[in-house]
């Protein structure tokens, strides 16, 4: 089975009452996130932007119960990437 992928939501506040919701997946390296995507209009209140990152999150389970999956990964490969050299 692939494994499930790590996406996050924040929010953010680029102007004093001005929310958005943002949805961020880690990358290919553990420290790093890569924005995935982000509420096109903002939101007067934090938790009306959260509430809605969510819902966009949801999006991204096609099943419920297991959550948004990675297609086409390998459950039995190295987890840790080799460096090519």
């Amino acid at each position: 089975m692939s494994h499930i992928r790590r996406i996050a939501v924040h929010v953010d506040e680029p102007d004093p009452g001005l929310f958005y919701w943002v949805l961020m997946e880690e990358g290919d390296d553990t420290s790093q996130w890569v924005e995935l995507e982000s509420a096109d209009e903002h939101y007067d209140m934090w938790l009306d932007a959260l509430q809605a990152g969510v819902r966009a999150l949801e999006g991204y389970a096609p099943d419920e119960r297991i959550g948004p999956r990675a297609s086409g990964d390998d459950e039995d490969a190295n987890p840790v990437r080799e460096q090519e050299t």
